[in-house]
């Protein structure tokens, strides 16, 4: 894995955070693969109700815990939310069929992207949200690595 370009953006609250994920969700493109890393709390269901809003997606958008993938088709493209916290093993990712979403016409977001690392396309984006406690409750070091 070749990291082929790094953005770090530094948020000092919730709306700096939805309002990024807005811009990359405005910006995407089908086919996008996007992981996201961070701690409980980090932000990443903050970023991420920003970047469905920023493809349109009009219906509250959570984190599918308990569910692992949410589809939303109502946007500019299908956004394909997951949420692999809970995977048990990468079956289960099989069985709802990632592939389909990995490498379809809409654009995929992966909450706890790191956890299924091995069946992650290499071109991908990763975003880790870090929290810094020194700068406030609210800030988030968030960066962006366009892997390939």
């Amino acid at each position: 894995m070749k990291i082929l370009k790094t953005t770090v953006i530094e948020s000092r609250s919730p709306q700096e955070t939805f309002a990024f994920g807005r811009k990359l969700g405005k910006e995407s493109l089908p086919g996008q693969v996007y992981t996201l890393v961070g701690d409980l709390g980090a932000g990443k269901t903050v970023l991420t109700q920003g970047f469905a809003n920023g493809l349109g997606v009009k219906e509250p958008v959570n984190s599918p815990t308990f569910t692992i993938l949410q589809i939303y088709e109502e946007g500019r493209l299908p956004f394909y939310h997951f949420d692999v916290y809970r995977i048990a093993d990468i079956e289960e990712m099989e069985e709802i069929g990632y592939e389909d979403c990995f490498y379809g016409d809409g654009v995929c977001l992966v909450e706890w992207g790191n956890l299924i690392g091995e069946i992650l396309p290499a071109k991908r984006h990763r975003i880790t949200l870090e929290k810094d406690l020194e700068k406030g409750f609210d800030y988030r070091r968030i960066t962006v690595e366009e892997l390939g």
